[in-house]
C-alpha cells in the first residue's frame, strides 16, 4: 500500500488537457483512466502531511521542441491555452512547477534542456522538495515514457528514494512497448514500482 508522511513528496506530472483529454494535441492513450488513481494519491498525501507538487509544460508558441521548428512533437501546452491548463478533474491545490517556458525541452520536473545547445538548468522542484524536508518522492502522471521516466531518473540521481505509481501513469508508446520498457528501466535504476493498492516491485 502507498504510504505518505511529512518526509514524502507526491509529484503529479503534466496532467494537462493536451495530454489527458482525448481532444488534446498530444493525447496519451487511456490517460483519463489515471485520474481516480491520481486523485486518491493526492488525498492520501494530504492526509499524511506530504508535500504535493504539480508539474506542467508551459511552452511558447514557437520552440525547437515542436516539429514546426525542427523538433519532434506537435504544438502542445502553449502557455495560457486550454491545452496547457490542468485537466478539470485534477484537484490542483499545491505549488506548480512550469517547465519549457523559454522554449526548453521540459521532460523532467527537475530540469530543462536547451534543445539547441543541450545545456540544462534546474526548475524549482528540487528546492520545493528540499525545503519541505522530504527525502522520498512518489510520482504519477503523464507520460510514462517521457516526462514520468525523466522525472523519476532525476529524482534517483538526486539521492531521493523514488516510487512510481504504475496504475497512475500512461505511456505515449510512439513505439509499441515504450511504456513497459520505461518502467523496466526505472526498476533497473532503483525506482520502486507500486500499484495504488499493492506493491509490484
Amino acid at each position: 500500500m502507498l504510504r505518505f508522511d511529512r518526509t514524502t513528496a507526491l509529484v503529479v506530472v503534466d496532467v494537462q488537457n493536451d495530454f489527458a483529454d482525448p481532444a488534446g494535441a498530444l493525447a496519451v492513450p487511456d490517460a483519463l483512466a489515471i485520474l481516480p488513481v491520481v486523485d486518491a494519491a493526492i488525498r492520501g498525501a494530504r492526509a499524511g502531511g506530504a508535500l504535493v507538487v504539480f508539474t506542467a509544460d508551459w511552452h511558447p508558441p514557437r520552440t525547437p521542441h515542436f516539429a514546426i521548428d525542427g523538433g519532434r512533437w506537435p504544438v502542445h501546452c502553449v502557455a495560457g491555452t486550454w491545452g496547457a491548463a490542468f485537466h478539470p478533474d485534477l484537484p490542483v491545490d499545491g505549488p506548480v512547477v512550469r517547465k519549457g517556458a523559454n522554449g526548453e525541452d521540459g521532460y523532467s520536473g527537475f530540469t530543462m534542456r536547451d534543445p539547441v545547445s543541450g545545456s540544462t538548468l534546474p526548475t524549482t522542484l528540487g528546492d520545493l522538495i528540499r525545503d519541505a524536508g522530504a527525502h522520498r518522492v512518489v510520482i504519477c502522471g503523464l507520460a510514462t515514457d517521457y516526462c514520468v521516466v525523466a522525472t523519476a531518473i532525476d529524482a534517483i540521481e538526486r539521492g531521493l528514494a523514488t516510487t512510481v505509481i504504475v496504475d497512475g501513469v500512461r505511456a505515449v508508446d510512439v513505439r509499441p512497448g515504450d511504456g513497459e520498457r520505461a518502467l523496466a528501466g526505472l526498476a533497473a535504476a532503483g525506482v520502486h514500482l507500486e500499484r495504488s493498492d499493492e506493491a509490484v516491485a
